[in-house]
């Protein structure tokens, strides 16, 4: 992982905390929220206030996951917006944190200015015991308040002050005077300056978590679903649960709600070159296995490995070769069904609100496209990496921070973006996938 860390690809985008007062606010909130503190002069942060460094001074890498359900936050600065979450339990967590500090930040920005901001992402299930327990994740609520209670005292002044202006001789009443006073020492001018949150309450609707061997759950659509990666649970009350051997029903369950497009017929997208990386990816799979030096690749590399190792290439290879001979040269139309192993490698999501739940699962599904896997499912890359040959490691690492690292928004638009096309190249026509569908007809066996 050290490769990773160096190249900018783990633990990239953490805030670096290193401050003395900085370090006393995480630790006053860390004790407020898990009772620890860390004796760390200076380490990073994720958008929760997780770090890494820390969790291993405490062995414990879910000091702020109790459980790994109801994920705890500290805030020491706004700019933890931008940082990623780690140790990833529930793919919704990060968009709900990244949400409620966008739509708080000047507030935010004003409490942690003085203290740290310490709170909660609240449901009703504190330990999951079975899978069925996770449909009861419907509501995320999230708590929060700076570790010495402004915005508790804040609402308290405001009550104090409603009752001075409502109550009868409050002029008089020295002790209420006297409290507003103290309480508006730390709280300022509620008044002129109200101090609260907004914007506390997310539904979470369909959503992946990493519980239970990893399991998708879509429960809002109108054909409703579970894709278990893990053991098939027998207590979900959705009627259809899938586990990977059933390609063919998850194929269906995608199609039928609507939720993927081949990359052939995406718009704005060279489909063409796609394919190709997508190839390379799988004949970087088997030369490695056969434990050859991957180091400078060019593209006449890559075509005499693809003929020296062809015994060794994933069937997969062939439908997408079939699939580019079609996209390049005018080949014939190959059918690819939901059995043939190239299927899933080549979908992306369509342009639904469940773009990045699709677009994770299809990772999982196509597990030799590390691209795709890095960009859609940090978690699974990570611990998929670890067991590679080093060379696989060296190559695919050296790729990401070559062709990715440097413009990584270019590269996600390239890849799963929706922009119109407006080269009309590289494109299957409009007639064909009118007329025969993505792949044709989607068998449910």
């Amino acid at each position: 992982m050290i490769r990773l860390i160096k190249k900018g690809l783990m633990f990239g985008n953490l805030v670096h905390i290193s401050s003395p007062a900085l370090v006393e606010r995480y630790n006053r909130a860390l004790q407020h929220l898990a009772g620890k503190t860390t004796q760390l002069s200076d380490f990073h942060v994720d958008i929760s206030g997780y770090s890494p460094e820390v969790g291993i001074e405490l062995d414990d890498p879910l000091y702020l996951n109790p459980n790994g359900v109801n994920r705890q936050f500290i805030l020491l600065t706004t700019e933890q917006k931008r940082a990623p979450l780690l140790n990833v339990k529930f793919s919704t967590s990060r968009d709900i944190l990244r949400e409620f500090i966008e739509m708080n930040e000047a507030q935010l920005f004003a409490l942690t200015a003085t203290d740290a901001v310490a709170g909660e992402l609240v449901n009703s299930v504190f330990k999951l015991t079975t899978p069925r327990d996770l449909l009861n994740l419907r509501k995320i609520e999230i708590e929060a308040d700076t570790v010495g209670g402004t915005l508790r005292k804040a609402e308290q002044l405001a009550g104090m002050v409603e009752r001075f202006k409502t109550k009868e001789d409050a002029w008089f009443d020295d002790v209420l005077i006297a409290k507003m006073i103290e309480t508006a020492r730390e709280t300022g001018d509620v008044t002129r300056n109200p101090v609260h949150l907004r914007h506390t309450a997310f539904e979470q609707r369909n959503f992946w978590t990493a519980h239970f061997g990893g399991l998708y759950l879509f429960p809002d659509l109108d054909d409703p679903a579970a894709i278990c990666m893990g053991e098939r649970p027998d207590d979900m009350p959705i009627e259809n649960v899938f586990d990977p051997t059933q390609r063919h029903r998850i194929a269906a369950f995608l199609n039928d709600n609507d939720l993927v497009e081949t990359i052939i017929e995406a718009r704005g997208v060279n489909s063409a070159a796609v394919l190709q990386q997508k190839m390379d990816f799988l004949t970087v799979h088997a030369a490695a296995d056969a434990g050859v030096d991957l180091t400078g690749l060019d593209r006449s590399d890559m075509r005499r490995l693809a003929r020296n190792h062809a015994d060794r290439l994933p069937n997969a290879f062939h439908g997408l070769a079939q699939l580019l001979r079609w996209a390049s040269d005018g080949g014939p139309w190959p059918r690819i069904t939901s059995d043939h192993p190239a299927y899933f490698y080549t979908l992306r999501a369509a342009d639904t609100p469940n773009r990045d739940l699709v677009n994770m699962l299809l990772a999982e599904l196509a597990p030799l496209d590390p691209r795709q896997m890095f960009i859609c499912h940090k978690e699974l890359f990570y611990s998929t990496y670890s067991t590679w040959p080093e060379s696989k490691k060296a190559y695919v690492a050296d790729f990401l921070a070559r062709e990715y690292q440097v413009d990584k928004a270019g590269a996600r638009a390239a890849l799963f973006g929706h922009e119109p096309d407006m080269s009309g190249n590289d494109r299957a026509s409009d007639d064909i996938i009118a007329r025969v569908g993505p792949w044709g007809a989607v068998g449910r066996n």
